[in-house]
């Protein structure tokens, strides 16, 4: 991280030491290495300053100054908060990162929280000011070794971290190459834990920290239905936003709903369903791209309620078993998936598993659409209008903020299979799950059908004709 020319990236939820390390990471660095210069940046001057008397405490400290051979002390003659020496040469500056640091190099720069809040974040101009200056400014003081360390909790997809990580991003961490032509070794901790590959080695649903925070202190934002995004972004490192071009967050909001549960109960979904299911394909389990299946069910009165997700970056085959697993569950009555090449790849492959396993659907390919305003028309449509409703869980959560990222977010898979889902519903002449009322029969000489004569005793008899 520290090596020559590093670049590290550390996104943590709030609260958990982040700026804290930082401050001794700077103090350790200034006593190791003597005649060293730290830049140390915030999203205002006032909390850059903070953190610098941090550092400025450790540096005075009579343990710290016995550590080095050096014995390095504080400057007796620096009385600026924001701008300090050591004995041994080294020196701290601070400021704001749009307050201007022209005039100085560094060894190594510590960008702390960048953004101060929500509104700084979905700003444009603010976004755009913000990474500007870092490139321009920050970034051009650099020394021919200068390492840079940017550390936030991540608040927009286009935020600092974001306009520099590769557009496919997707919560990993490790050693990444970015779309500045550097390579970045990225640390990224979700409160909760989510992916398989967690970099604390904790299993999905294991909480960060749990020996300083019980699991009721995140309860405060992933329980609250509408402070979804804070915890999306802020704890889980998933940022995404309100308002997409297409969907708003608020008509997509999740339901907490089991198949048992009759339509008319409070957050219920209906118990008789019609199921349909789509599937987007990566072709190659290394492109970037991952292969998605999704089930939805509609009740008679139209509603479409999402039941079931399989996504993952696998192989062909893989992918195809998942979607014969999907089939043999929920016995749907249509599927889709886009025709073209993807069509002629998999469709053999798909027809020859349904054959071999004995769990057949209706497979149609759909025609491949380029424009992708066109692609989720018709999903679009239903879920603004309200008729769609999602499952309140993590794959729920997953597929909303792609359809709001949508165009612009880093993956549209599962939008994708959203508009499969809505082109092939719309097509269908009635897609709804007919119910026949049945007339009652009268059986002779039973209780109902002397009940029934005598109550039709002074009426006409229709007489029969041979």
């Amino acid at each position: 991280m520290l090596r020559p020319r590093g670049r590290a990236m550390i996104f943590e939820p709030p609260g958990c030491a982040k700026s804290t390390y930082a401050c001794a990471g700077s103090a350790w660095y200034m006593g190791k290495f003597p005649d060293s210069q730290i830049i140390y940046t915030s999203y205002a001057t006032g909390i850059a300053a903070k953190q610098s008397r941090r550092v400025r405490q450790i540096c005075r400290d009579p343990q710290y100054q016995c550590i080095w051979p050096e014995h390095p002390l504080l400057l007796d003659d620096q009385r600026a908060v924001d701008d300090w020496s050591l004995t041994n040469g080294s020196s701290f500056l601070a400021a704001g990162i749009l307050a201007g640091i022209t005039g100085n190099r560094a060894d190594g720069v510590m960008n702390d929280d960048p953004v101060a809040n929500r509104e700084q974040a979905d700003s444009p101009t603010i976004r755009e000011k913000i990474y500007a200056e870092f490139m321009d400014t920050v970034m051009t003081r650099a020394k021919p070794k200068m390492w840079v360390i940017l550390i936030q909790t991540r608040w927009h997809e286009d935020d600092l971290a974001g306009s520099i990580l590769p557009e496919k991003y997707n919560g990993e961490s490790g050693l990444i190459e970015c779309r500045d032509g550097q390579v970045w070794d990225v640390l990224c901790i979700a409160a909760e834990a989510e992916r398989k590959d967690d970099v604390l080695g904790r299993k999905p649903g294991e909480f960060v920290w749990p020996e300083h925070f019980p699991k009721e202190h995140w309860g405060t934002w992933r329980n609250n239905p509408r402070a979804k995004r804070t915890w999306s972004a802020l704890y889980q490192q998933r940022p995404s936003p309100q308002v997409g071009v297409q969907f708003d967050r608020g008509v997509l909001e999740r339901a907490q709903y089991n198949p048992n549960i009759a339509h008319g109960q409070p957050s219920g979904r209906p118990k008789e369903l019609r199921y349909y299911g789509a599937s987007d394909y990566a072709t190659l389990a290394d492109d970037g791209d991952f292969s998605e299946h999704g089930v939805f069910g509609m009740d008679e009165h139209g509603e479409l309620w999402e039941v079931g997700w399989w996504f993952g970056q696998k192989e062909t085959d893989v992918s195809i078993e998942a979607f014969i697993a999907k089939v043999g569950m929920w016995k749907p009555a249509k599927w889709w998936h886009e025709g073209g090449l993807i069509d002629k790849a998999i469709g053999p492959a798909i027809r020859r598993r349904m054959r071999e396993t004995q769990k057949y659907v209706a497979l149609e390919a759909l025609p491949s659409i380029q424009s992708k305003d066109l692609k989720l028309q018709s999903f679009h449509a239903r879920a603004n209008a309200g008729h769609v409703h999602f499952r309140d869980n993590a794959e729920g959560d997953r597929v909303i903020d792609q359809l709001v990222g949508f165009p612009g977010a880093k993956f549209d898979d599962a939008a994708d299979v959203c508009g499969l889902i809505g082109r092939g519903i719309d097509q269908m002449v009635d897609a709804r799950v007919i119910v026949v009322k049945q007339r009652p029969l009268l059986v002779p000489y039973t209780g109902t059908w002397l009940e029934w004569n005598e109550r039709n005793a002074d009426k006409p008899k229709v007489r029969f004709q041979s």
